[in-house]
């Protein structure tokens, strides 16, 4: 291991990452959001790149790549184990010492320690000492962490001994006597019994001479309060009754010396004779976990034990807390450096493990290896390898060429801390293929709107607005923290939430609802009442007395009998619109992808009859809609499109909405008939015509170039076996056109999600502030009154700020996961995963 110095990259292109450390001005910095913004529209070029690296310098460049962090190596060494590859002792010893490095965080999770985040900015750390120091750390914690134990262990071990001392001393005496005296009546009924059965604590001949009597013996210690009852009636049976047992309450929990957790125990006293029943006594105590301590019958020694047991508790107690003194400055000093070296660790770790990615040379001079790097990046790479030549002194530089490969490159957005959100999104779909057209840039806006549509009332937008301006103000303080998974979750959307936010304040004011109370924001109501005493207003007293209210719904319309049907078509309607713009507006997208691709059947025979069939339908239902408000017709649009399919020859009667419908909507007919067999049969044909001609035009070419004749033969061989799957293709086509009719009518209506929940969280909104706030308002309680506004805040918070927030969240991503980007996004690409130091430190 080796002390290298740090390489600081030269600054990217992508002036919005997250990693750019350099604050730029003000106007520059809206720029470059912009920009970065922007760049999310289409992946980065990438190419894919050959490296020649000197040995002497190898190390030094990996590591410089690793801070630079636009490099993805690929594993050229994939056929050996990781124990045949170069750098495997290298690893192992890096792993090493992180075992000694998530011992010392366990150790200080358990002390209740912290590590220092300011550690983590040092780099200046030789690796070498640092693996000396570490095992040095170790070796000195492991010794006084089993002092300790032995310590803690003997000190627990004492304070039982001590009452043991004290509670069994109240009662031996009385209790020797008793089993005395029991036991000689005992030996006087049975004296002149021969049964074999009956209990003999006593010989006979033990009983005519006083000389071979036997004392009693006795076992004390503490048994687990909980196994007392179980413990007496084992002893009892074991021993066929010729024990007595005597238990005394301790009160309060004891230390376990074994366990070391605290437990509820009891102070026992067995009495017993004969090695017989005490060897069966220490089996028991043994088996119930009963820690067994010795008790002098002699009350001066008794006395004299206390004394030295208290004196030795008390020197012990001092010196267990000296070493735990010495402990916690000992994980104090390793907590204030800690994050440095796990990075510096994993960083060793980290380019030791990449080092084993590229395969060697036959000459053993140099390492060879092939990666991604986006094509803006191959300046900075190449700065990054002369510098590691430069510093490794190193006679040769690496050598950087560029591959030419029809292998699939990885996708690479370059975001910021405001889009990064967005585009989580979309790839927890699917990854963007290469070139593909990434729907990110698009959700930004989308996202948020749909979600705003069915979460439409600014007072709960401005809810969720300062709470999100909470986690963007202390954005610095949260994102140094170890957060926990839900609020890490909701800090990661945060610029999600606040769009989120602002929408739904701007849905809110065109529904005109605060927490579901209508204002007079935008001037006075359009209605005015029929009559002074204005007792009918909100049913049929009201009549236009001016202008059309400047902005939303008029406030009149709130509360009124019409209310319900006017807001239920007015989203109903509005909800078709914005489900058949984003429809096409992704199959628009499907016509870039086909372009980008050079895939132009797709164009002709994909996209232009898909174009046309949704249009014809349910684009023509939007323009009615749009007609229907201009011109405040009263006309059935359910009646017009199901006669349309049904009756399309029939007059439309009142039904017509303006000059010409009734051609218009033969035309449109025809044309939607056309497009299904349009989308069906072309392209299958089309493909199978161009492989034959391909197929053709290959092998002329190997009969006229070739020379060897095996070549000819390889070639020739290679071309027979590829075989057009024509039913495979057809039926193919036919799912995805049968996909797209029934989608597009399904699609439609799922879309009406948007008018079902606006007007769900419209009037459950509604419910809590006419029956809850309204209703204690009414009883004129100060106690009821704040009842209530406790019971609607926590109903507002609980059901209408959080479990409302999510479903709609949810509802707006099935949204653009299912009807969105299904027309366009086939999501099967694979993701740019650099080799960089930064993501190691974000895992810390």
């Amino acid at each position: 291991m080796r002390k290298e110095k740090q390489y600081k990259p030269t600054a990217s292109k992508s002036l919005g990452d997250n990693n750019s450390g350099k604050s730029l001005p003000e106007p520059v910095a809206y720029i470059a959001w912009y920009r970065s913004t922007m760049d999310l529209l289409r992946s980065e070029p990438m190419q894919l790149v050959h490296l020649i690296i000197p040995v002497e310098s190898a190390y030094r460049s990996i590591s410089y790549l690793g801070d630079l962090g636009l490099f993805q190596f690929k594993d050229l060494n994939s056929e050996k184990s990781p124990f045949q590859r170069t750098y495997a002792a290298q690893i192992k010893r890096c792993g090493e010492m992180a075992r000694k490095l998530r011992f010392f965080q366990e150790q200080m999770t358990k002390a209740g320690f912290s590590t220092s985040a300011r550690s983590a900015r040092s780099s200046d750390v030789d690796l070498d000492n640092l693996e000396v120091k570490l095992g040095e750390l170790e070796a000195e914690l492991i010794e006084i962490n089993a002092n300790n134990e032995n310590l803690q262990r003997t000190y627990n071990e004492l304070l039982e001994y001590r009452l043991v001392l004290q509670k069994a001393g109240d009662f031996f005496y009385s209790a020797q006597s008793i089993a005395t005296s029991q036991r000689r009546e005992v030996e006087i009924q049975h004296l002149g019994e021969g049964s074999i059965d009956s209990p003999l604590l006593l010989e006979r001949e033990m009983i005519t001479d006083p000389s071979k009597q036997v004392k009693l013996g006795s076992v004390s210690g503490l048994v687990p309060r909980q196994n007392s009852m179980a413990f007496e009636k084992i002893l009892f049976r074991a021993t066929r009754g010729n024990v007595f047992l005597k238990q005394s309450l301790i009160e309060g929990p004891v230390i376990d010396p074994v366990s070391g957790e605290k437990a509820d125990k009891n102070v026992f006293v067995v009495f017993y004779t004969g090695e017989r029943a005490k060897n069966k006594i220490m089996k028991i105590c043994e088996a119930f976990g009963a820690n067994r301590y010795p008790f002098m019958e002699d009350l001066g020694k008794q006395y004299q034990t206390i004394t030295e047991v208290s004196g030795r508790i008390s020197e012990l107690k001092t010196t267990i807390d000296f070493g735990l003194v010495h402990r916690s400055n000992l994980l104090q000093t390793i907590g204030y450096q800690f994050e440095q070296w796990n990075l510096l660790v994993k960083k060793e770790k980290s380019i030791y493990h990449t080092l084993n990615m590229l395969s060697i040379d036959v000459t053993k001079k140099c390492l060879v290896a092939e990666g991604w790097c986006p094509v803006f990046a191959t300046n900075q790479i190449q700065n990054a390898l002369q510098q590691a030549t430069a510093d490794s002194n190193s006679q040769i530089g690496a050598i950087f060429q560029v591959l030419h490969t029809k292998e699939l490159p990885p996708t690479y957005f370059r975001t910021n801390k405001f889009t990064s959100a967005f585009q989580e999104i979309v790839d927890a779909y699917g990854i963007a293929k290469y070139q593909e057209a990434n729907p990110g840039v698009y959700t930004i806006v989308t996202f948020p709107f749909l979600f705003a549509v069915m979460f439409g009332d600014w007072g709960h937008g401005i809810c969720l607005l300062l709470a999100t301006l909470y986690f963007i103000i202390r954005e610095k303080k949260f994102s140094s923290q170890k957060l926990g998974d839900i609020t890490e979750m909701i800090f990661g959307g945060r610029y999600v939430i606040l769009m989120m936010a602002i929408f739904s304040i701007y849905t809110g004011l065109i529904y005109n609802e605060f927490f579901s109370v209508p204002f007079e924001l935008f001037g006075p109501s359009a209605y005015g009442c029929r009559d002074p005493s204005c007792r009918d207003a909100t049913t049929v007293g009201l009549i236009k007395v001016r202008a059309t209210y400047p902005f939303g719904v008029d406030l009149k319309w709130h509360g009124s009998r019409s209310e319900l049907p006017f807001l239920n078509s007015l989203k109903m309607k509005m909800s078709i619109l914005l489900g058949v713009s984003q429809m096409n507006l992704g199959t628009i997208l499907s016509y870039y992808n086909a372009k980008s691709f050079g895939n132009y059947l797709n164009i002709w025979h994909q996209f232009v009859p898909q174009m046309i069939f949704l249009n014809s339908l349910f684009g023509y239902l939007s323009l009615l809609i749009i007609v229907k408000w201009c011109t405040g017709s009263q006309a059935d649009l359910y009646h017009v499109m199901i006669y349309m399919f049904l009756s399309p020859t029939d007059n439309l009667g009142e039904n017509q909405l303006f000059v010409g419908q009734k051609f218009l909507q033969l035309v449109l007919l025809l044309l939607a008939l056309v497009a299904v067999p349009w989308m069906l049969f072309p392209k299958p044909f089309l493909l199978k015509k161009q492989h034959q001609e391909r197929h053709q035009g290959q092998s002329y070419a190997v009969l006229h170039n070739s020379d060897d004749p095996l070549e000819m033969e390889r070639d020739h061989d290679s071309h027979s076996h590829e075989e057009f799957e024509f039913n495979e293709i057809f039926v193919h086509q036919l799912i995805h056109t049968i996909e797209f009719v029934l989608g597009a009518v399904s699609n439609t209506a799922s879309y009406l999600r948007l008018w079902a929940l606006s007007l769900a969280h419209s009037e459950l909104s509604s419910v809590f502030y006419d029956k809850v706030l309204l209703l204690a308002w009414g009883f004129k309680n100060v106690v009821i009154l704040i009842v209530g506004i406790i019971v609607f805040i926590f109903a507002t918070v609980g059901v209408l700020l959080v479990m409302e927030t999510l479903s709609a969240f949810l509802h707006a991503l099935r949204l653009h996961w299912v009807e969105f980007q299904n027309k366009f996004y086939e999501g099967n690409g694979y993701k740019f995963y650099p080799f960089s130091f930064a993501l190691l430190s974000e895992e810390l």
